[in-house]
């Protein structure tokens, strides 16, 4: 069992950014910030609510996952993210128990975390994210 603190965020795949901050801002969203990930080929915004936050996913590229996700699956819910104390361990403890890993070694992520992700088969088809803080 991962040693997890609390769900960091949910995530949902958009085509454009900005059109889906104006959306979420009209339910009573308020952005906290955005941010430009890299690693992932993604632009992000983060929008807190109670414990947890949303985080609005763009793609920048035609190569990006969120792109290929919003091309077979459409816009919606892409993740739910898990906060871990020690994500090395918790992706070992994971692969012992045969969880199919995205990546069995952690990518850079926003907000200066670690990240990696079960795959959905390993799930009941719901891509679940885990994420370390530095």
């Amino acid at each position: 069992m991962i040693d997890s603190s609390k769900i960091s965020h949910i995530g949902i795949a958009v085509s454009n950014l900005d059109t889906a901050i104006r959306t979420y801002e009209t339910l009573g969203f308020q952005v906290e910030k955005i941010e430009k990930v890299s690693d992932m080929d993604v632009r992000i915004a983060f929008l807190p609510m109670g414990n947890t936050r949303i985080e609005l996913l763009e793609p920048l590229s035609r190569e990006s996952v969120i792109a290929k996700f919003i091309e077979k699956k459409g816009e919606g819910v892409h993740h739910i993210c898990v906060e871990v104390k020690d994500i090395h361990k918790a992706l070992q403890e994971l692969k012992d128990q045969k969880f199919n890993l995205v990546y069995e070694t952690p990518k850079h992520g926003a907000e200066n975390t670690l990240v990696s992700f079960v795959h959905p088969k390993s799930t009941h088809g719901v891509l679940i994210e885990l994420c370390q803080k530095l």
